[in-house]
């Protein structure tokens, strides 16, 4: 693919809060592009983007799905992602390769909490985006209103491209600003008319701000504002496009996806607004050698092969796919490709366009294209693929933290390899989602980002694996972690006849707030050979993530390894690792160890006459409310902090502390330390379920 072929691709993704119509919206592109001749609907469970068994009952988005379409000779590689918090790391690695986003607002809701997410994940990534407002066709439905909470609650500089024609159910098409035309909708026709003459001033007004707005960051416009002329609508495009790319503004659209209104003309402003891969420019990663040191790689076909793999699916028919964005050069199907994060050679045995849950056979794929592999062995989410001769490592896609546990188990011994195997699967497709083993119990344990996310693995498990699964009820997912440094010295010595066991290790730990487990190797010469030393890591990190305090994974907690010995006989990597985690767990009782919990911000949307019940309610469970604002009339938005382990049952007592009025939406915030008498109460309870667990072994 040549320059002028990468600047007609746009790798986009449609992006929004629960139930804002991302889905609906994406069938309608489809249709209207020619990929399907039939529309999905998300409620009849026949939506092409929606093709898991789990995704159709629910009615909503699971995973990411992408597919590939064209718009006026444009190649269009859609990501649709889900808008429930549980599954808020399928838009983590899809922003991580978007170029540009829709980002969907219902004309009701407004900005809603997992919008607000959505966005900030967009900023971390610096993903260009243009908004549509959808559902202008509902009772209470103001795209000035959503359009003033963008603008408030995200710092958008949110501006009208469009106003709608009619109001509520009344809702009959859009006045396109630039255009200056009416565009009404007779079933799928287009009808192109004179702006209603009630609506001109209004018109004229808001096309006035965009240029206004366009003024500031472009000489041309600003000229001819200044001069008192006219800009052309080319002009008026190409300033809107250099101010979308930079996130300067954000153009504003509306319509009904599910009444087929304003989806064509959303396309167009995907094509004429959001960036092609050669607008984003070079891609900057590191060499795998120092990652002090960067490297770049151009949009083009002619640079050394890079890509990032994205994500994973097993298929039962195709096998493993790992779908990856290619950042420069070109990739042909049953070549090789170098995985410098694992610094592994994989073969690619084919290459797949992307249909929903169909594919195609590509022959290459290309600089600025999306597309999966078939054959690769090693790669997971995350790994960079590059040509083996110019190796280099892009920077990798951030995870959050798991907060919900659940036991899980098979009712005979002949299930338990089709469930280790069915986990692993699961886990490579969703990083997310953990499995950790507790030798002591015996037991699994799967954790997720909340019950909702939990509960899909467990029907996954049964439907798409055959594995018969007993779970436990869902638990919380504590944490533990130290208050002070600590330096200590272990010595493990093992003489039993012949060959004995020896190793020696002085270290430190320390609090590492916000920076994980890290591992320091500050050994100076040969106290310990450097054969060892990965045996030293091996056992800190297997201690740490089995726990110490209360069998729970720590967290935010640094090892440096500052001096030991050895013996040239007896010692081995087996013993410097027991030697590690035997002294480590000395080390850590003597640190000051504690429990965290997972902490979550919470929305609740109530009435106003509830709104004291509801408030004092969140204040029993050990939360708080910081602010509060006008939702709609009558209505109040409150965003607070509360623990999860308080939180669970809250949907009923909401239900009837409000009559059933209100609703609310949570997500991951952080880990905090448990209140002294809670976390005693905690201790007791592992404590009870260990001695229940012993007296069942015995």
């Amino acid at each position: 693919m040549d320059q002028a072929g990468i600047q007609k691709i746009r790798n986009i993704g449609i992006v929004a809060h629960i139930d804002a119509g991302k889905t609906t919206t994406t069938e309608r592109i489809l249709f209207f592009t020619g990929i399907t001749h039939k529309i999905g609907e998300v409620h009849d469970g026949q939506a092409v983007m929606d093709f898991m068994k789990q995704e159709q009952e629910r009615g909503i988005t699971i995973t990411s799905a992408a597919i590939t379409t064209s718009w006026k000779n444009h190649q269009i590689n859609i990501i649709d992602t889900p808008g429930h918090i549980d599954f808020t790391v399928e838009v983590e690695r899809s922003l991580r390769v978007l170029d540009g986003i829709v980002m969907l607002f219902c004309s009701v809701g407004g900005v809603e909490p997992q919008s607000e997410t959505v966005w900030h994940q967009a900023d971390r990534y610096k993903v260009p985006r243009i908004a549509f407002v959808n559902k202008m066709d509902r009772q209470g439905a103001d795209l000035h209103s959503a359009q003033h909470m963008m603008n408030e609650v995200l710092d958008a500089n949110a501006v009208l491209f469009q106003l709608p024609i009619g109001h509520e159910e009344d809702f009959e098409g859009v006045v396109d600003l630039l255009e200056m035309k009416a565009i009404h909708y007779e079933k799928l026709d287009v009808v192109h008319k004179e702006i209603p003459a009630e609506m001109l001033k209004e018109a004229k007004e808001s096309r006035n701000k965009i240029i206004e707005k366009l003024a500031d960051f472009d000489e041309v416009i600003m000229e001819k504002y200044l001069n008192g002329e006219e800009p052309t609508i080319e002009e008026i495009k190409k300033a809107t496009r250099h101010a979308v790319a930079n996130l300067l503004i954000t153009p504003v659209f509306c319509g009904s996806s599910f009444k087929n209104k304003g989806v064509r003309l959303l396309m167009d402003a995907v094509v004429d607004y959001l960036p092609s891969p050669i607008d984003r420019g070079a891609v900057v990663g590191c060499d795998i050698n120092n990652v002090e040191l960067p490297l770049s790689r151009k949009p083009t076909t002619k640079e050394p092969f890079a890509a990032i793999a994205f994500k994973i699916i097993n298929d039962n028919y195709v096998g493993q796919q790992t779908f990856i964005r290619v950042y420069s050069g070109e990739l042909q199907a049953g070549s090789y490709v170098y995985n410098s994060r694992k610094g592994k050679k994989e073969r690619v045995g084919r290459i797949l366009r992307i249909h929903a849950k169909d594919r195609e056979d590509i022959d290459a794929i290309g600089a600025g294209d999306i597309a999966a592999l078939v054959g690769t062995k090693y790669t997971t989410t995350g790994d960079t693929l590059c040509d083996e001769d110019h190796p280099i490592l892009l920077e990798q896609i951030v995870y959050p933290e798991t907060v919900i546990d659940m036991k899980i188990d098979v009712p005979n011994a002949a299930e338990r390899d089709k469930l280790s195997m069915a986990l692993h699967k699961l886990a490579l497709e969703d990083p997310s989602f953990r499995i950790r083993h507790d030798d002591e119990t015996s037991e699994t344990l799967i954790s997720g980002m909340g019950e909702l996310h939990l509960e899909v693995i467990v029907d996954r498990l049964k439907t798409e694996h055959n594995v018969s699964v007993i779970v436990g009820a869902p638990a919380v997912a504590f944490r533990e972690t130290i208050k002070t440094e600590v330096e200590h010295v272990h010595k493990y010595k093992k003489q039993t006849g012949g060959k004995g066991q020896y190793a020696h290790v002085e270290f430190r730990i320390e609090p590492n707030p916000d920076k994980g487990v890290e591992f320091v190797d500050h050994i100076k010469g040969g106290s310990i050979p450097r054969e060892y030393i990965p045996a030293v890591e091996k056992g800190f990190k297997e201690a740490a993530e089995k726990g110490i305090y209360a069998g729970f994974p720590m967290v935010d907690i640094k090892y440096v390894l500052t001096y030991g010995s050895y013996h040239e006989v007896d010692s081995s990597e087996m013993a410097f690792k027991i030697c590690t985690q035997v002294g480590f767990k000395e080390a850590v009782a003597k640190a000051s160890p504690i429990l965290l919990e997972p902490m979550m911000k919470i929305e609740i949307n109530t009435p106003d006459d509830h709104m004291g019940d509801v408030i004092a309610d969140v204040n029993r469970r050990r939360g708080r409310i910081d602010n509060m604002r006008r939702f709609r009339k009558g209505s109040q938005k409150l965003n607070g902090v509360v623990p999860l382990m308080e939180m669970f049952g809250y949907a009923t007592t909401l239900r009837s502390l409000t009559s059933g009025r209100a609703n609310y939406s949570m997500e991951f915030l952080n880990y905090a330390p448990l209140p002294r008498n809670v976390e005693e109460k905690v201790l007791e309870d592992v404590k009870k379920k260990k001695e229940a667990k012993d007296a069942e072994r015995k």
